[in-house]
């Protein structure tokens, strides 16, 4: 696999994020032309099923990567589930569901590998060579590693959480991933993953590059509140999951925040609960919001979210029909885990063995 596309300037260029603005363009144009020179890490925590934020954010891209030729890798972290929680509940249960979501929405595992964190040893074993490549300051002064401290649910901090980037650096840079969805907060993190591949490079490389500097492909998904009006989340129950029914779903998109104004216009700065409501039956319908509030004119809230909660329903009726099929051959879940699992272990394997080749620890 080449990685001479996806190189981003000058050894130490930060990802900056008009830099990362300007060179997305590029990378698109590079993805359609020729698709098999990236490989993708991507993934999620197993700490509950899927939600529409979470389709509209991520899953979307992933299946058009995959179905454009990209190489994907989609992890299931299941050991960072306890960089914010003092327990793994119900770690079964979540990784089957997410395995689930991710074959319901279309990620194929005959073209992406999904595999769980834990399987994989020689991935975690990247840690310890990767934690001396950077310093204390740095991880400390980590903005997004700030934020996830700040909302934390542990009682006190943990050291995974400390080191939650080098642990996402070990998960990129196992399998060479040169490409990384990742929305504007994620940026940081990703810059830790290109100083450790910069400094692994420069100080074992040989004048060889052992790994790439991955780029951010930064997200374009738009931005869906939850029904009460604020941040869709799991964890907070205003979220429509993937699996829910056409009953609750319109059982939730009944109750969902609106304002007092009864022409429907699509206002984000000031009407950001109706806008979110009509940006999601627009994504459905695939148009506009500004024609879908247009078609809704002052026939009010309730017509509104009647039009939103038929778009959601239509748009989400296969999807939710595969799930329910996958759902049946619980066989084919472990399958899919079990070979992803086989094939990641594989590429760690390798990578871990030209890790301890460039460092002399071969004995």
């Amino acid at each position: 696999m080449s990685t001479d596309a996806t190189s981003s300037g000058t050894p130490g260029d930060t990802l900056g994020l008009s830099a990362v603005q300007a060179r997305n363009a590029l990378l698109e144009e590079q993805i359609l032309k020729n698709p098999k020179q990236f490989r993708v890490l991507t993934g999620d925590r197993p700490t509950g099923r899927l939600h529409l934020g979470h389709y509209f954010g991520t899953l979307h891209n992933r299946v058009r990567l995959q179905n454009l030729g990209v190489e994907m890798f989609v992890i299931i972290a299941d050991y960072q589930v306890l960089t914010d929680r003092d327990v793994a509940d119900n770690l079964t249960e979540h990784v089957e569901n997410l395995v689930l979501d991710y074959l319901a929405v279309g990620v194929d595992p005959a073209r992406s590998t999904i595999f769980t964190h834990s399987a994989v040893p020689a991935l975690n074993q990247l840690m310890l060579p990767f934690l001396s490549l950077v310093s204390v300051s740095e991880l400390n002064r980590n903005p997004t590693v700030k934020d996830e401290i700040a909302h934390s649910r542990q009682s006190a901090v943990s050291g995974l959480m400390f080191t939650y980037p080098v642990h996402q650096a070990a998960d990129i840079l196992f399998c060479k991933g040169n490409l990384v969805p990742v929305g504007q907060d994620q940026l940081p993190h990703l810059e830790i993953t290109r100083t450790i591949a910069r400094r692994f490079n420069d100080r074992y490389g040989n004048s060889t590059a052992v790994f790439p500097e991955p780029d951010a492909l930064l997200s374009s998904a738009p931005l869906l509140l939850g029904t009460d009006g604020t941040k869709m989340s799991k964890s907070r129950g205003n979220a429509i999951l993937l699996s829910a029914d056409a009953d609750e779903t319109a059982r939730l998109l009944k109750g969902a925040k609106t304002d007092a104004e009864r022409h429907i216009t699509y206002d984000p700065a000031n009407r950001p609960e109706v806008s979110s409501l009509l940006l999601l039956a627009a994504l459905c319908q695939n148009r506009p919001p500004e024609a879908v509030a247009a078609e809704i004119g002052s026939a009010g809230a309730a017509a509104l979210k009647r039009t939103v909660t038929e778009s959601v329903n239509e748009y989400l009726a296969p999807i939710r029909a595969l799930r329910a099929e996958y759902a049946e051959d619980r066989g084919y879940l472990r399958q899919t885990l079990r070979e992803g699992n086989e094939r990641a272990r594989a590429v760690a394997d390798a990578t871990l063995a030209e890790v301890r080749a460039a460092m002399n620890s071969v004995y």
